[in-house]
């Protein structure tokens, strides 16, 4: 008893300090995602602690952290605008939020319903070659939103296409950029550098506080986070305030309930709860595969859509598991619950009580953060990769990344899953073979070799010389599985032909569950099925005295 104590304790211990340590580099990564979206940075922190605290409770792996992440903010930005023009606003002077928010409610029954529906083990459906497009595309997706941060280059009507010199011209000469650049590239040297020296400490976090350190006390002018705030607000907003998130009642009112708003939210709520679960999952089974135990995957469905339910209903921005945290979490010892909770707490206490600091932080090392996690994210194997794999996959690596850029994740994934299950069929088709003896007294025998589904049936009919074969005829399906609903028409339809030629068919060695849906489908049938008590793989023990 005191040995399970002591261990108690021991990880209590570890999952406290890794869920500090996590809480500390989950601030810069919230305010940035949020300007990602473009929603206010507060929306984003109130969104990474409830997505923290509700999973860390309910979710079925613990040790893994949830928060607003860029799978889900690169496509609620597209959302947000679409708000903007439907000619909403609420109470946080930020229009299409509301639209955000609704939206969120319907991610969360949707992925709640998978969960209820246990549609998390499809998750492992997903072909690698997906998954590293998924990350790829995600990569360049979150790079291009971050140029935007940047100060515009040259005045309006100075292309680079049309006078490269002027361009040029105006590019050196802009201090501004070249400002922001500095900053940006010194916040990623820190991030870098770092943990080259200890990895006890946060590198996002120190980054920042050094980057705003020379800002403040340099008395630098450079765009921070609440001149975001003012600027994106038409100069009404007075920045961040802390505070517990506020149950969003604006949001059920009847024009945001129309068709049409529902119409426009619809799609992107798929979309999100899509990429959330996609997202989750993936995680779930890397913490698996890293702490070598097994998470439950439907449960984590239901945590998911929960949390996103809450934050449509108390103004956070959502999102899903985050695989950077995760690792960071696992990597420093937080293997139960608490280490999430504990991060989701200490979240919250940032909120409430340093607000006024993250408003004075430079946009600079924001985009320096975000372009560290590009770095990070981006599959870089995949290069050195792509001329080892078999083509098809590298298409489909290609594929996912490009169609990731051009739609939108979800999209992408899907696509993917279906290039790679079309180019699986194509290939099992091609397996088929059929080998072909005589017996003793005259009988022709087809061995089948291969499974036989859709994709292989034309070729498996062209097996068979109807006419010129012997009155008997066997069909052997010993080393081949009959696999759908195709397959077995197939078989019928060769039955037919054989009769309607005055010749005699039988097949034997087919699974049991094949041979009741032929007889089920027609009872006659059950007289072409040979019990194959032959069978050379199967050896029966029978009793001597029977």
């Amino acid at each position: 008893m005191t040995e399970f104590i002591r261990k108690r304790a021991a990880n209590a211990k570890n999952d406290i300090l890794s869920g500090l340590t996590v809480a500390l580099a989950l601030v810069p990564e919230a305010v940035a995602f949020a300007f990602v979206a473009d929603v206010p940075p507060m929306v984003g922190l109130y969104g990474a602690f409830m997505m923290g605290l509700i999973t860390a409770i309910f979710g079925g792996r613990p040790g893994m952290i949830s928060g607003a992440t860029g799978a889900m903010a690169v496509v609620m930005v597209a959302l947000v605008k679409k708000g903007h023009a439907f000619g909403l606003e609420n109470d946080m002077g930020e229009q299409g939020l509301q639209f955000l928010f609704i939206t969120l409610l319907m991610v969360g029954v949707i992925q709640a319903l998978a969960g209820v529906f246990k549609l998390g083990k499809f998750v492992r459906l997903i072909p690698h070659p997906v998954m590293m497009g998924f990350v790829n595309g995600l990569a360049i997706v979150i790079f291009m939103s971050q140029l935007a941060m940047f100060p515009q280059i040259a005045p309006d009507g100075v292309s680079f296409w049309s006078d490269a010199g002027a361009w040029f011209s105006a590019l050196f000469s802009n201090a501004s950029f070249w400002l922001m650049f500095g900053l940006v590239g010194l916040t990623m040297l820190i991030m870098w550098g770092l943990p080259k020296l200890t990895k006890k400490l946060p590198e996002a976090l120190i980054a920042i506080i050094v980057v705003s350190a020379i800002v403040i006390f340099g008395n630098v002018d450079v765009a921070t986070v609440k001149s975001f705030i003012v600027e994106g607000s038409n100069g009404t907003a007075d920045g961040l305030k802390g505070g517990l998130p506020v149950f969003q009642s604006d949001i059920f009112t009847g024009k945001l309930w129309s068709m049409e708003a529902l119409l426009i939210m619809a799609p992107y709520a798929f979309i999100l709860a899509a990429i959330g679960l996609i997202e989750s999952l993936m995680t779930l089974n890397l913490i698996d595969e890293l702490t070598e135990t097994r998470g439950n995957s439907n449960r984590e469905c239901l945590a998911q859509g929960g949390a996103n339910f809450l934050n449509g209903l108390f103004g956070g921005m959502g999102g899903c598991a985050m695989i950077g945290q995760s690792i960071i979490n696992i990597k420093g010892g937080g293997r139960g619950r608490l280490s999430g909770i504990v991060a989701a707490l200490a979240l919250l206490c940032f909120i409430l009580f340093a607000s006024g600091l993250i408003e004075q932080v430079p946009i600079a090392a924001l985009v320096g953060v975000m372009f560290m996690v590009v770095i990070g994210t981006f599959a870089w194997s995949s290069f050195r990769i792509l001329r080892k794999i078999p083509v098809s996959d590298a298409i489909v690596l290609i594929a996912v990344s490009l169609i990731t850029v051009w739609q939108d994740l979800a999209v992408a994934v899907i696509a993917g899953v279906i290039i790679s299950a079309l180019v699986f069929s194509w290939e099992n088709a091609k397996r088929i073979r059929a080998r072909k003896k005589e017996l003793a007294d005259g009988t022709k025998v087809y061995e089948i070799f291969g499974p036989l589904f859709f994709g292989s049936v034309q070729a498996f009919n062209s097996k068979f010389d109807i006419k010129n074969d012997p009155d008997k005829v066997v069909i052997d399906f010993m080393e081949s599985r009959v696999s759908d609903h195709s397959a077995l028409e197939a078989i019928f339809n060769l039955i037919e032909k054989y009769e309607k030629a005055g010749k005699q068919l039988r097949v034997k060695h087919l699974s049991e569950d094949c041979k009741a849906l032929m007889v089920k489908a027609s009872p006659k049938l059950a007289n072409v099925i040979e019990d194959a008590i032959d069978d050379p793989r199967y050896y029966v023990v029978m009793d001597p005295e029977n």
